[in-house]
């Protein structure tokens, strides 16, 4: 039996549902989040909240068939509330979230088989396994796609099969290869040290896609990095390095002939629970440091232990692309990199793109949402439920 009160001292309703779960529910927040304040197309709340007093309150709270039902004071207006609803959405609780996959960090001893992989042509036909192969990557925060056509759209119509492609002031695709006159060193063929990409972005791109189509010069390898093991090996090794690159933005800045980017962030970024959730760490970009100077040669201390983190073996994993493979890897996490090559031996020749993680997560959560409501609307799965 779900027992209701309506607690006037507290300024909100409490609900307790038989498996002794209890959750108070403040009065502002129950009218916020009426049902009939939505939209019923969109889903957007409709409802002013500023058409109410900041004191409003219910004078008559029951439960009805499962439903709490709210008769608002001085309003012509009674709330319904399903309580499953409400025991999945109570305060403090955070919403489900399918794409809240939890990082598991890795260091260089997993080796390139150790790096998750996915064929694309499951990836491209099955949506189980494109939301399997999602969150992997998530986990991870790289794997490797095989089986690719030998043609440039094929890396970027994986890419596309999760959302909207990231244009930046390199387009919306970018052949990584050596070239004349290049404004980056990716477009050279030197040794390219871990790094992630455009920290001097306002919104630092996702999720990377880089799809080999040659790979044939003496060389070349590529190199990565997990940046949440990096991180959390500093803070438990020196906390206070750790919180000076978490706490100190610096400025990032590219520049060419046409463009002039800048931005400032921390290298390390946390969230609101102090987890790593992303590292913005590329020492060619970096800006002139210009915090206060008494703060200066401490940071410099920190930078220095982050940077020697980078060129240690033990986080780095080396693998040689082949033509047909993609390596797909979270920009905002996974630091990647380059060995020099030579291109009198070889073409050399990726072709690249971004999805945003916003439109990554997207499709975690579309994908799980049809394939649920799939298996409800399947009769033999709901034989094998009931």
């Amino acid at each position: 039996m779900t027992l209701v009160t309506n607690d006037a001292a507290r300024g909100c309703v409490t609900v307790r549902w038989n498996d002794d779960v209890c959750a108070q529910f403040p009065w502002a927040w129950l009218r916020d989040n009426c049902p009939s304040g939505f939209h019923p197309d969109t889903g957007e709340r409709s409802f002013d909240l500023l058409s109410v007093g900041a004191d409003c309150q219910p004078q008559n709270v029951w439960v009805n068939d499962g439903v709490l039902m709210l008769e608002w004071l001085g309003e012509n207006h009674i709330s319904q509330f399903d309580l499953g609803w409400l025991l999945d959405h109570r305060p403090g609780k955070a919403m489900d979230d399918p794409a809240d996959i939890p990082y598991v960090a890795w260091r260089g001893d997993i080796g390139a088989q150790g790096i998750p992989r996915a064929n694309a042509q499951d990836v491209m036909q099955s949506d189980q396994a494109l939301l399997d192969w999602l969150r992997e990557t998530r986990q991870s925060g790289i794997s490797i796609i095989e089986g690719l056509e030998d043609r440039i759209d094929a890396g970027m119509d994986v890419a596309r099969r999760i959302g909207f492609l990231r244009e930046t002031n390199f387009g919306t695709t970018f052949a990584v290869k050596s070239m004349p006159n290049p404004n980056n060193l990716a477009y050279t063929s030197d040794v390219l040290p871990l790094h992630t990409d455009l920290p001097n972005q306002e919104l630092v791109p996702g999720f990377q896609f880089l799809h080999c189509l040659a790979n044939e010069a003496v060389g070349g390898e590529s190199t990565f990095a997990d940046g949440v093991a990096m991180a959390e090996d500093l803070r438990a090794e020196d906390a206070e390095a750790f919180g000076l690159l978490s706490t100190i933005a610096i400025p990032f800045r590219f520049q060419d002939a046409n463009t002039d980017i800048r931005w400032r962030r921390p290298v390390i970024v946390l969230d609101d629970g102090g987890q790593v959730t992303q590292i913005c760490y590329n020492a060619h970009i970096a800006g002139v440091f210009d915090m206060e100077p008494d703060v200066v040669a401490a940071y410099y201390r920190a930078y220095r232990k982050l940077m020697a983190k980078t060129r240690d073996p033990k986080y780095v994993v080396n693998l040689k692309l082949r033509g047909g493979e993609m390596v797909v890897f979270d920009n905002r996490r996974a630091l990647h990199g380059r060995a020099s090559f030579d291109p009198s031996t070889g073409f050399r020749h990726l072709h690249g793109c971004y999805v945003d993680r916003g439109e990554f997560e997207s499709r975690m959560r579309v994908i799980a949402r049809n394939l649920a409501d799939a298996q409800k609307d399947d009769p033999t799965e709901r034989l094998a439920a009931e």
